[in-house]
């Protein structure tokens, strides 16, 4: 069963057990589905569900962050159910150390394409790298800090 069959199985339970809060987070994720399915015109895989999931994910914790810096408990508590549900839909992440361990293998691919050591300057390459063999698997934020890590060392 394909990560988008599995989110629709999961409306149709959310549904018949009358979960509202569950069933409108499920139905805002499958309206974002269509929209990138429209937009693109072409039929999402799993890994580009994960991606547009992913997108909802940083955006609930940006949302967290600013209304828990206004004060509204209310909007925070909202976002933060809406959050734990669109993570039931996401991979295991790796952890600090898996993710530390692909960047250095991202980092030697480099350099043996580019003849010599990744510096400081090549971010954007190593980065763009990272993001394609980890999509999915980790918190771009994570996988950033560990390149910056990795490349001023």
């Amino acid at each position: 069963m394909s990560l988008k069959e599995r989110i629709t199985e999961d409306m149709k339970a959310a549904m018949r057990a009358k979960d509202s809060e569950r069933l409108g987070t499920i139905r805002l994720l499958t309206a974002a589905l269509k929209q990138k399915e429209v937009d693109e015109r072409i039929e999402l895989d799993d890994a580009q569900v994960i991606g547009v999931i992913d997108k909802m994910v940083k955006q609930r914790k940006d949302s967290i962050a600013a209304f828990e810096q206004a004060g509204r408990q209310d909007l925070v508590d909202k976002e933060q159910g809406e959050l734990k549900v669109l993570q039931t839909y996401l991979p295991a992440r790796l952890s600090a150390d898996e993710v530390a361990a692909e960047v250095r293998a991202v980092l030697d691919a480099l350099a043996g394409e580019l003849g010599r050591a990744a510096g400081p300057g090549d971010m954007g390459k190593v980065m763009g790298a990272a993001k394609a063999r980890l999509a999915g698997k980790a918190d771009m934020a994570v996988v950033s800090a560990a390149v910056k890590a990795a490349l001023a060392g």
